[in-house]
């Protein structure tokens, strides 16, 4: 890579990191240089060192890693050697961070309005009412659609999407020279993804903020940064041009990646003409509204008349923007969430009339398998504990079918004494998927199953779900805000918005001839993907013109 020049703001030269108390490296002499008003990104996946990397740029690694070599110079300044004084006016002021998750940089016990006026507090002269009107208009930009109330509020109030807005807001309120987005967008929808990226392009542009983007989305990195490096293991591997890296790749560790990517498979044939095995007639849902000594509380209507039939065999996505209603509808569905108004059927009967046989024959694998994961259990017994209430399974049976589900999840039995917190994200989905498939299911509802795994786990995750569709023959709910996702394993795709069912049809007529302008928007967010000749990928953008 070339030196800094007069434009560069951030240069990393030769950077090491390693484990302190073993020595064991992590991060192995890495170089770039980010000049001002410039997009660069770095991808890789967990456990490539790309954030850890990006972490020691501001000194902020955690106590068990250290620097064993290089340098790292913002503005010709070295911030390996700044101390605690300096460190502060560099952060926030200069150099903005937002994080993975939000909820974890929020925090629970202060509002939104006293998080977000703390670095304005700290780093400007700015009166009280400046604040306020600054903070506010922040808000609009990023998407909170009630900011007002929203200073009000505190973190738990909010989606995970609507907490990384939050977060956005809270960095770019200070108009910082750098950006350092470390996977600013995972929990968004595709939509919302978009428009905070475009949200960060209309800030460079406007104040010269560079952007150091890390991820592991491909075509988002591929959309918005001019310059990449892909980490493997602690190096870089590669790096040059956006577009010259993804049309011709030259490591075999980033045609992996791109090789990846989610493709639009050939259409299934599904057996329409037998009765549903779910149907959802006229569902109505209201969350009771907050109570307060002055006003009556007011009921939110999250789910308005909404109704959805799934055959036999069939996969259906559910896709939407966050606050659609999406999840809501899939909880209710499994029982987890009580409707106000509307009737469930499972093939034929309503669904109360044997609420043990749906219980048994219905399962749900959740977002985030860690939570829902008692990590006191190993895995072997959090997959027994799903076959607890099967009849007809003694203990040997038990065990013996659990060992199977774990192998057919591309788990060993090397996994079954293991407990959650010694696998990785994509192996506890694994786990998560073993255990709602262990009881051989009629029904499947799973939520935003990949959303927060690497392109190659996620891959893997969507092959093995296809190849246990098509063995176990289980119908399934496929909620996701990723289109892509949906492109390779849906047959059939419901679009909602704002608790309403706006456009339904089969996955081909949908993604080539969207009728709702809704609909054309989420799709306007994701690229249509073709391989090449060399190994690499064409981005092209689905309805350019009308995004």
């Amino acid at each position: 890579m070339s030196g800094p020049t007069k434009d560069t703001l951030l240069s990393v030269r030769d950077l090491s990191l390693e484990v302190a108390r073993t020595g064991h490296s992590v991060v192995k002499e890495i170089s770039f240089e980010i000049s001002s008003g410039e997009i660069f990104g770095i991808v890789g996946e967990s456990g490539s060192g790309k954030t850890l990397a990006t972490r020691a740029m501001i000194s902020l690694l955690p106590p068990a890693i250290k620097v064993s070599g290089g340098s790292v110079a913002y503005k010709g300044r070295e911030v390996l050697t700044m101390n605690d004084r300096e460190l502060r006016r560099l952060r926030g002021a200069e150099v903005g961070v937002v994080f993975q998750e939000p909820m974890t940089s929020l925090n629970p016990s202060m509002t939104i309005g006293r998080q977000l006026e703390e670095g304005l507090i700290l780093h400007t002269e700015l009166s009280a009412d400046e604040r306020r009107e600054r903070i506010l208009d922040m808000l609009r930009r990023v998407g909170i659609r009630e900011p007002e109330g929203a200073l009000a509020a505190y973190p738990h109030e909010f989606s995970g999407g609507m907490r990384q807005r939050i977060m956005l807001a809270s960095v770019m309120l200070l108009k910082p020279a750098l950006l350092i987005a470390d996977e600013p967008t995972t929990a968004l929808d595709a939509v919302i993804q978009r428009d905070v990226m475009e949200l960060m392009v209309d800030l460079t542009r406007a104040e010269g903020t560079a952007v150091l983007l890390i991820s592991h989305d491909l075509p988002m990195v591929a959309r918005y940064t001019s310059r990449i490096v892909v980490m493997e293991k602690g190096s870089i591997v590669e790096h040059g041009r956006t577009e010259d890296l993804l049309e011709a790749p030259q490591h075999p560790y980033t045609k992996k990646l791109l090789s990846s990517l989610p493709f639009r498979g050939e259409p299934r044939v599904v057996d329409m003409s037998k009765a549903p095995m779910v149907s959802a007639q006229n569902i109505v849902v209201d969350y009771p509204g907050r109570k307060s000594l002055l006003k009556r509380a007011t009921a939110k209507r999250a789910l308005h008349g909404v109704s959805i039939d799934i055959h036999e065999g069939e996969v259906v996505a559910l896709v939407g923007g966050s606050g659609s209603g999406k999840t809501t509808l899939g909880r209710t569905i499994a029982g987890l969430v009580e409707e106000s108004e509307g009737q469930i059927r499972f093939q034929g009967r309503a669904r109360d009339a044997d609420w043990q046989d749906y219980r048994m024959n219905c399962q749900m694998v959740f977002q985030d398998p860690y939570s829902s994961l008692d990590p006191r259990m190993t895995i072997l017994a959090l997959v027994e504990e799903a076959l607890r209430l099967v009849p007809n399974l003694d203990t040997a049976a038990k065990k013996k079918r659990a060992l199977e589900t774990l192998e057919e999840v591309g788990l060993g039995t090397d996994y079954a004494s293991r407990y959650p917190h010694e696998l990785s994200g994509g192996q506890r989905q694994r786990v998560a998927i073993a255990r709602a498939i262990a009881r051989r299911p009629r029904f499947l509802i799973a939520d935003e199953p990949v959303s927060a795994l690497d392109v190659t786990v996620r891959a893997q995750v969507l092959d093995l779900f296809s190849g246990l569709q098509k063995r176990y023959g289980f119908s399934c709910l496929f909620i996701s805000h990723d289109l892509g996702v949906v492109e390779q394993v849906a047959d059939r795709v419901i679009v909602m918005q704002d608790g309403r069912i706006i456009e339904e049809g089969d996955r081909d007529r949908i993604f080539d001839n969207p009728r709702e302008a809704y609909t054309r928007r989420l799709l306007s967010a994701i690229p249509a993907l073709d391989h090449n000749e060399r190994g690499g990928v064409t981005l092209k953008w689905r309805l350019e013109n009308e995004a």
